[in-house]
């Protein structure tokens, strides 16, 4: 494990109750729903993601294909 995995597993250690946990779990995904709006808005502001773009992930189809096996 990495510090950072260390300080986090160490912090965990203070988690006694179901509300403590949720209210970090809570606290987590807002972190990262932040992080995930920060890049959607550099993205836009660079052009790099637009209407158009996002438009076409309506009829976007990326699922991996798979063999049918031969019986």
């Amino acid at each position: 494990m990495n510090q950072a995995q260390l300080q986090i597993l160490d912090m965990l250690s203070f988690i006694k109750t179901p509300e403590a946990l949720r209210d970090l779990n809570k606290v987590i995904s807002d972190y990262f729903v932040q992080m995930a709006d920060a890049e959607l808005d550099r993205m836009w502001n660079e052009g790099t993601l637009n209407e158009e773009r996002i438009e076409s992930f309506r009829h976007l189809h990326e699922r991996t294909p798979y063999n049918k096996p031969i019986l």
